[in-house]
C-alpha cells in the first residue's frame, strides 16, 4: 500500500488539486492506495464516489499538520506500507515514519534564497526522501540550485485526461458571445503578477491597429484584477477584453476551444514563478497554440515554433512581437494542429508509467 499525503484535493478547484487526484486515481489502478487529505466543503459526496479511501483532516490550518502526521504515523504502525507520496515538502516534514518517501516539487514553494531558514528546511526534507519529482526540466535545475541533491531529482510532467468532446449548446452559446470578434486571444489563470496579464494588455493596444476585431477573453480571478480591470480602461479597450469568472468547466472549455492563442507569458514575481503551466496542456488538447514566458517550465509544455511560442514576458516588444508573429497568416491553425499531437505525451495513461519506474 502507498500513502499520499496531500494539502490540495477535490472537490476543491486548482491546478494542484487535480494535479493529486489524478495521480491518486492513476495509482490506484495500479496499487492499493490510502489518501490524507485537508478537509474540504462538500468532501463527503466527493469521497464516497472514490475508488480508494480518503481520510480528511481538519481543524485549524496551524495544527492540522501536526494532526494529520500523528494520525499518518499511527496508520503506519498498524499498517503494511511500501511508501508515501506527497504534493508538497510541507506534506513530509512532520512524518517521523521511516518508510520510502517520494515528494513532488512544482517551483515556487522551493524558491527561497540559500542559507534562509526556509531553504534550510526544505533541503532537510527533500535530501532525505527517496525521490524528488520535479514537474519540469526547470524545477528541477531550480531545486539543485537551491541544494538539492541531483541524483535524487527525477523530472515527470503533469498528467492531464483526454479532452472530452464538448456540448454543442454551449459551444453554440460562446459563439454567439464572441460574434464577429477575431482574431481572439485567451488566458486562463488567476489574476497575479506572475500571469502577467498586464503586458498582453499593453501589447493589445497595438495589435488593435492592425486586427480591429481582435478580442481578449480573460477568465479566472485574483488580486490583480481590480489592477487589470483599470489598466483595460485606461487604454480604452474595454471593447477587446471580456472577463469571465466563476464560469463552468464546460463554458471555460467551449471558451479556450473558440479561441485562437492562448496566452500567458509568464514572469518571476519575488520567489513566485511558473514551474510547468498544465493551461498550456489544457488548451493543446483543444488544438490552441500557445505563448509562453521564458522563465519558468512553459519550455516542457510549448514545444517553440512548433506548437506555440516561448517569449520573454518582462519584454513588452517581445510579448507584441510574438503575438503578432502567430497571428499573421493565421500561423495559429498549423501551430494548433502540431499542440493536439504533441500533448498526447501528457496523458495519464503514459505519465503514470513515469511514477511506476520509480515506485517499482
Amino acid at each position: 500500500m502507498y500513502l499520499v499525503v496531500t494539502r490540495s484535493f477535490p472537490p476543491e478547484l486548482g491546478g494542484m488539486q487535480s494535479l493529486m487526484w489524478g495521480l491518486s486515481r492513476e495509482l490506484s489502478k495500479n496499487f492499493m492506495i490510502k489518501v490524507f487529505a485537508d478537509y474540504s466543503e462538500a468532501h463527503k459526496e466527493f469521497d464516497e464516489q472514490a475508488s480508494f479511501s480518503i481520510e480528511r483532516v481538519g481543524g485549524i490550518k496551524l495544527l492540522r499538520k501536526y494532526r494529520k502526521a500523528q494520525l499518518i504515523d499511527e496508520f503506519i504502525k498498524d499498517n503494511k506500507i511500501q511508501g508515501i507520496i506527497a504534493d508538497h515538502w510541507k506534506s513530509l516534514e512532520l512524518i517521523k515514519s521511516s518508510e520510502k518517501k517520494y515528494c513532488l516539487i512544482h517551483s515556487k514553494e522551493i524558491n527561497h534564497p540559500k542559507g534562509s531558514s526556509l531553504n534550510k528546511r526544505v533541503l532537510n526534507v527533500l535530501n532525505n526522501v527517496e525521490r524528488v519529482i520535479a514537474n519540469s526540466q526547470f524545477t528541477k535545475n531550480l531545486a539543485i540550485d537551491c541544494g538539492v541533491n541531483e541524483n535524487r531529482v527525477v523530472v515527470i510532467n503533469p498528467g492531464v485526461d483526454p479532452a472530452k468532446e464538448l456540448d454543442k449548446k454551449t459551444m453554440d452559446k460562446v459563439e454567439s458571445l464572441l460574434k464577429v470578434k477575431t482574431p481572439r486571444l485567451i488566458t486562463v489563470s488567476r489574476f497575479d503578477k506572475r500571469k502577467n496579464h498586464e503586458k498582453i494588455i499593453m501589447a493589445l493596444r497595438n495589435l488593435k491597429q492592425i486586427y480591429p476585431d481582435i478580442v481578449y477573453i480573460c477568465v479566472g480571478y485574483g488580486e490583480e484584477e481590480d489592477n487589470i480591470k483599470n489598466l483595460v480602461k485606461e487604454l480604452d479597450l474595454e471593447g477587446q477584453v471580456m472577463f469571465f469568472k466563476d464560469i463552468s468547466n464546460d463554458l471555460k472549455n467551449a471558451l479556450i476551444t473558440k479561441s485562437n492563442v492562448f496566452v500567458m507569458p509568464s514572469i518571476i514575481h519575488k520567489t513566485s514563478v511558473e514551474g510547468f503551466g498544465i493551461a498550456y496542456i489544457e488548451a493543446a488538447q483543444y488544438g490552441i497554440p500557445s505563448i509562453g514566458g521564458k522563465d519558468g517550465g512553459a519550455s516542457d509544455a510549448i514545444d517553440h515554433q512548433k506548437t506555440g511560442l516561448i517569449c520573454d514576458g518582462n519584454n513588452l516588444d517581445d510579448v507584441y512581437s510574438s503575438t503578432n508573429s502567430i497571428l499573421e497568416n493565421k500561423k495559429y491553425l498549423e501551430f494548433g494542429k502540431n499542440a493536439k499531437e504533441f500533448v498526447t505525451k501528457f496523458q495519464w495513461s503514459k505519465i503514470i508509467e513515469d511514477y511506476k519506474k520509480i515506485l517499482n
